[in-house]
């Protein structure tokens, strides 16, 4: 008997269980061993489909999704390539908070969603009304299980959402930096190369002339129509090239191009940076600033990833990168760069049109509150007061640091639903000792509810305060709360203020939430204009500013 005959003639229940023991890797690795074994692990669907029910697609839908490219093996192709996008991306600019969360589609897709700066409903509470969001981008799967179909969502000038297609560019198996570029031709210098003013002129010409006038949008909520939609998507990408475009026709020539931005501009760029990051000399902030040597260190990085990971500063020119070959479009890289972190926030280079993964730490045992918890100010939490109709919706990212020897929980603020910005992305609204116990007493018997509230722990710490101006915030003492229904409650000592938060379940609340108009398509992407309002809603925010501390 072959070998695949005797692997192929096991009880289907053996045969998915000796699958779920082995890894992709280890399949390819066994269906090289003879062309019998490879024919076999690359034709069954059996042993693919054990692989795909270990991926985060629910199993009710692998079917369904099945049944739109070539086998499972396709099917585990690009939910294997795709799962390391998964998950928080993050921008600096604006300050209220920049949040995209990357999950899986309606359709053998995946599809980018920014969370909107917002408040509360009246009603009070997370449930009460929905997240609002905009789309970003859209990747679809092929036939054959590729990633490769890119969407960029955006706005025209005259209001009109359009579908911007282009292409996306091998995915790192680990990324940390999703980048919008132009891609030209394998064998031209990279877009990184480019000056500033470069880049985005090309982003912009682009995109204006791939726009999509009657590619369809979104199907809220009908499955049904979902893979009638990504059939006509697959239709408009090949009838437009795939959004590739002459470069000479479009007038992007270099003698048409305007002056680029030479070392002024890149010198300006590098002291923004370190102006961000080290704060008032000899200072050292409870939050934001960082001592003058890993200031330098998270500059040269930050520059180094904005050529995407080539640390030379040389510009080319456009004609150079042009003269490779005859057609432009946008491409999607996602790649893993040198990037440093300060408290779980990364250190990001001001002129690149990116987003940047926030690493979720796992809940394990003495880390039970790690991940994202979003949360208002006041007692009780989420009710409104007649001041305030709605309350400025938080978002923290809540990690554990090791600082001095000891455990600290950090809380980093990722979004704020004011209506002009508090303090800045990325600051940490408190830190708590994991192993200091508070010896305050929690300031409310009774929570909205009526119900008596227990406290099951309780840290002693600092929360964020009013300090040198916006960028360099101080700190107060308080202590962090855990009381019953899983809530967080960090309160400041002297004010009383009180930050209550609560887990997230962020994708299931987007699937409830209701759709907004995006930016226009490069600003909807990476908005990087330094901002201190909500850039992103049409509408404003009517929310006051938290209580001072």
């Amino acid at each position: 008997m072959e070998e695949a005959d005797l692997l192929l003639s096991l009880p289907d229940d053996v045969l998915v269980l000796v699958s779920s023991h082995l890894t992709p890797r280890d399949l390819s690795s066994l269906s090289l061993c003879s062309r019998s074994l490879h024919s076999a692990v690359s034709s069954s669907d059996k042993i693919w489909l054990s692989q795909c029910r270990r991926t985060p697609l629910p199993p009710h839908l692998l079917p369904r999704w099945r049944s739109g490219v070539s086998s499972y093996r396709s099917l585990c192709r690009f939910l294997l390539s795709v799962s390391p996008l998964l998950g928080l991306w993050v921008h600096q600019n604006p300050e209220l908070g920049n949040v995209v969360l990357l999950s899986l589609g309606p359709f053998l897709s995946l599809l980018a969603r920014r969370v909107i700066p917002q408040e509360l409903s009246p009603r009070g509470g997370l449930r009460s009304g929905p997240l609002l969001w905009a789309p970003v981008f859209e990747i679809l799967s092929s036939f054959h299980g590729v990633p490769h179909l890119f969407f960029l969502h955006g706005r025209t000038a005259a209001d009109d959402h359009r579908l911007y297609p282009g292409s996306v560019l091998p995915i790192s198996p680990n990324p940390n930096v999703l980048l919008l570029e132009v891609d030209s031709h394998p064998e031209s210098p990279p877009f990184s190369r480019l000056a500033f003013a470069d880049r985005r002129r090309l982003l912009d010409a682009v995109s204006e002339r791939v726009c999509l006038k009657n590619a369809p949008l979104f199907s809220d909520d009908d499955e049904s129509a979902a893979a009638e939609r990504r059939a006509s998507l697959f239709h408009v990408h090949s009838r437009v090239a795939g959004g590739r475009i002459d470069w000479r026709s479009a007038g992007l020539n270099s003698a048409d191009r305007p002056p680029s931005a030479g070392a002024g501009s890149n010198r300006r760029s590098f002291f923004s940076v370190v102006r961000q990051i080290v704060g008032k000399p000899g200072g050292v902030s409870f939050i934001s600033s960082k001592n003058r040597s890993s200031a330098e260190a998270a500059t040269t990085t930050a520059a180094a990833a904005s050529n995407g990971g080539d640390s030379s500063s040389k510009h080319v020119a456009l004609s150079e990168f042009l003269k490779g070959g005859d057609t432009v479009g946008l491409t999607l890289r996602a790649a893993n760069v040198r990037l440093t972190t300060y408290r779980a926030w990364p250190n990001m280079h001001d002129n690149q049109f990116a987003l940047y993964k926030l690493p979720l730490q796992e809940v394990v045992d003495g880390r039970e509150y790690a991940g994202l918890w979003g949360g208002t100010f006041g007692w009780p939490p989420g009710q409104p007061s007649e001041d305030k109709p709605g309350k400025a919706l938080f978002f923290l990212l809540l990690s554990y640091e090791e600082i001095a020897g000891e455990l600290h929980l950090i809380a980093t603020k990722i979004l704020e639903g004011t209506h002009y910005v508090l303090h800045p992305n990325g600051s940490a609204m408190f830190i708590v000792k994991v192993n200091e116990p508070s010896v305050d007493l929690f300031p409310w018997e009774m929570d909205g509810e009526g119900a008596r509230v227990e406290v099951k722990h309780s840290f002693s710490g600092e929360g964020i305060a009013n300090g040198d101006g916006f960028r360099y915030p101080g700190s107060k003492p308080g202590s962090l709360f855990e009381i019953h229904n899983g809530l967080l409650a960090f309160v400041w000592k002297e004010s009383k203020s009180v930050l209550t938060l609560q887990r997230l379940d962020l994708e299931e609340l987007l699937k409830k939430g209701e759709r907004v108009p995006p930016l226009p398509p490069i600003a909807n992407f990476a908005y990087l204009t330094k901002s201190y309002s909500n850039v992103f809603a049409g509408f404003p925010s009517s929310c006051s500013p938290s209580p001072s501390r």
